[in-house]
């Protein structure tokens, strides 16, 4: 070869070498966005509900385990409104959309069977609420769901509010599909329910009157709920004196919580990566708060006479002691998972009817595909 091309080889090597060298690395690809999914259960509250609203209080916390084993993980708020008619104690009492379950699962403890006993409700009106009342999220790509669930048709003749059908259409329009779950065999009923969910592009379901709510205990229950108790005496509720005190009463109220609940509770919490609202330790790991600016007056008050270098010692403290339970939780929050999954692929496979959970998840599980996200 000659001279010339043997360096005019190496140059164009060393060219080569050089915008290699010099080429920006690889842009990772950036996390998926986290989906957003929201539920409102519209409750009838009378007292013919009474099977179905204590089966609520008793799966509330396994429909949320069930929403998070989505992926890509979703993000959950959940609403409340119970109703019954026009005489009662109330027509509706409503509660909003929130992230904070533990909130979500003390207003159902107040919800009580009562009142009723003569044929139609205000289906209508809580129908309306549902739809326009709640804090429903702009954002076209989640996942946004209402749960109506009764015995009784509404009061048609009621003019104070649109009939059902009208609110069907608003609801889909906001991207808000209505899924209907009759308890019972009232034939009304099933017409408007049928009605209901087919303008709103939801489903019909009917189940037992008494809502067919099968508790599911594990063998991780009991040790569960002791780590439930162990994990928020790691909580630093901070903040307002109204919210530290509501937030208090709140983790006070999980810590008595029955074992299945307390289970629940703290699997959601290991899959969503939180132990309660307003908890110092959250905001501090995750740098939204800087410790030595937080004003003294929003802390707890053990931590008040502490000096800066005692609060921080104090937080590290405790995110230790939270690392080492959290550790235990998912192992076991996983058996448990997996444990109920395989419990309810047995009663799929022995045709068992449907309670109101288990259509809650099942249908769910169905509209989420059309948002992106999958379940097992």
């Amino acid at each position: 070869m000659k001279r010339t091309a043997i360096v005019a080889v190496v140059i164009v090597g060393f060219a080569a070498t050089l915008v290699a060298e010099t080429q920006a690395p690889p842009v990772p690809k950036p996390a998926p966005a986290q989906p957003l999914v929201e539920v409102a259960f519209v409750l009838d509250t009378t007292g013919s509900m009474g099977g179905l609203i204590a089966g609520a209080k008793a799966k509330i916390w396994f429909i949320a385990n069930q929403i998070v084993q989505g992926e890509p993980t979703p993000k959950v708020r959940i609403a409340l409104i119970g109703y019954r008619d026009k005489g009662d104690e109330y027509v509706t009492k409503r509660f909003d959309l929130t992230d904070n379950i533990d909130q979500v699962y003390d207003d159902l403890m107040k919800f009580k069977a009562s009142g009723g006993g003569d044929g139609p409700e205000n289906v209508n009106q809580a129908l309306y609420e549902a739809v326009h009342k709640l804090s429903w999220s702009a954002d076209p790509k989640a996942l946004k769901i209402i749960y109506l669930v009764g015995d009784c048709p509404p009061h048609n003749e009621y003019t104070d509010v649109p009939t059902y059908d009208k609110s069907a259409r608003a609801a889909i329009e906001k991207g808000v599909y209505i899924n209907t779950i009759l308890c019972g065999s009232n034939g009304e009923a099933r017409r408007v329910w049928q009605a209901v969910a087919s303008g709103a592009e939801g489903e019909f379901l009917a189940i037992e009157s008494d809502g067919g709510v099968r508790e599911v205990a594990t063998p991780y229950d009991d040790r569960l709920a002791r780590l439930n108790t162990q994990l928020l005496g790691t909580a630093i509720v901070y903040g307002d004196a109204d919210v530290r005190g509501r937030q208090t009463v709140l983790n006070e109220s999980s810590i008595a919580m029955s074992a299945p609940a307390a289970a629940g509770r703290v699997s959601y919490g290991a899959m969503t990566e939180t132990v309660a609202a307003n908890d110092l330790l959250v905001e501090v790991k995750a740098k939204k708060v800087d410790l030595s600016t937080v004003a003294v007056d929003k802390l707890p008050e053990p931590m008040r006479a502490m000096t800066p270098d005692q609060r921080k010692a104090h937080v590290a403290a405790n995110q230790a002691q939270r690392d080492k339970i959290n550790t235990q939780i998912k192992t076991l929050a996983e058996k448990r998972n997996a444990y109920i999954r395989d419990h309810l692929a047995k009663a799929n496979t022995k045709n068992a009817k449907a309670g109101f959970d288990l259509e809650v998840v099942r249908t769910l599980r169905v509209q989420a595909e059309r948002k992106g996200i999958s379940y097992k």
